[in-house]
């Protein structure tokens, strides 16, 4: 595994100092003209939210993750804590820290939005020191949400059943967590969400709402099955996606369609299709959208004439798909 600590900015400080750290760290920036919380908004801070970076991270992936967490702290002010395992401890028996702070103004001048990060590595040897150093870092009172990021094995998650179980949502990536993420026994299942899920809310929505138009007996009826095909760069979201299907259609009635998933041509300048096919042959459904160009379109006829509806199509921002799975 690269060295994901040295490649995350910040000032690196004794692992004994951190909160003595971060206010020398904002009185520092403060006295230079630097953007810096008053001692009034130490109460801004909204959230606790621990980033678990997993021996399948990159430095690259570790920076781009980092700056999501600041994206998205830029509307729910944080307390980041992020965990760089080191997979060969090479003789290092003891913690690092650094610490590393922004803060952005929101509407006004008079709101002003800080994040505070605080990324400790750690070797195998002081794992069991992990639990408490992170509590220490975490402010107190606040909900705790964490992110599980290319983790190489789901098994080694259990050493950290102290985040699994005092979470509030523990977050997941499905399109590259191991393949048993979504079986695996999660100590608190009902807290995990997945970020491909996440990401699909606007076409959750614009599905939903088209859909919404007809009655749930048009859409059943007849129903035998239903097709959704996805490009060669999103098999995870045309999975979470027809899934997300099945459970809001169900059996459809008496009905019990066929759900299938396949890949598109690779010649094919869609993202992603979707075709409802009815016995008889008189009714019809059928979606596709292209994220590139950001356009979908629908047709359908239910029995009451043919609509065409031009329609956007997009995935959420990875900072607000964060948004959507820690709050929703």
């Amino acid at each position: 595994m690269p060295d994901i600590f040295n490649a995350l900015p910040g000032i690196e400080v004794p692992v004994g100092a951190i909160s003595k750290s971060l206010g020398q760290m904002w009185a520092d920036t403060a006295a230079s003209g630097g953007a810096a919380p008053a001692s009034e908004d130490a109460k801004a801070t909204q959230v606790n939210f621990v980033l678990h970076l997993g021996l399948n991270t990159t430095s690259a992936d570790a920076v781009r993750q980092f700056h999501t967490a600041v994206e998205f702290s830029k509307r729910y002010p944080s307390r980041v804590v992020v965990l760089c395992p080191l997979s060969k401890d090479a003789g290092i028996k003891e913690m690092r820290a650094k610490v590393y702070g922004e803060c952005h103004l929101g509407k006004s001048k008079s709101d002003k939005r800080c994040v505070e990060f605080v990324m400790l590595s750690y070797p195998r040897s002081a794992r069991q020191f992990l639990e408490s150093q992170v509590s220490i870092c975490l402010s107190t009172d606040l909900p705790l949400y964490y992110w599980a990021h290319q983790f190489s094995d789901m098994a080694k998650l259990a050493d950290y059943n102290y985040l699994l179980t005092r979470a509030k949502r523990v977050l997941i990536d499905s399109s590259i967590a191991p393949p048993d993420a979504l079986t695996y026994p999660w100590p608190r299942p009902e807290t995990l969400r997945d970020l491909v899920h996440a990401r699909l809310l606007p076409i959750r929505q614009s599905l939903g709402q088209f859909l919404s138009r007809y009655p749930m007996g048009a859409l059943c009826e007849g129903l035998q099955l239903v097709e959704l095909a996805h490009d060669a760069g999103h098999p995870a979201e045309g999975r979470v996606l027809l899934n997300w299907l099945k459970a809001r259609i169900g059996e459809c009635g008496s009905n019990r369609a066929i759900y299938f998933l396949a890949e598109l041509p690779k010649k094919s300048r869609n993202s992603f299709t979707l075709k409802f096919t009815y016995a008889g042959g008189k009714k019809k459904f059928a979606w596709h959208g292209d994220l590139a160009r950001g356009t979908a379109l629908f047709e359908a006829d239910f029995g009451s004439g043919h609509t065409t509806l031009p329609a956007a199509i997009s995935l959420l921002s990875p900072e607000a798909a964060l948004s959507e799975a820690m709050f929703f």
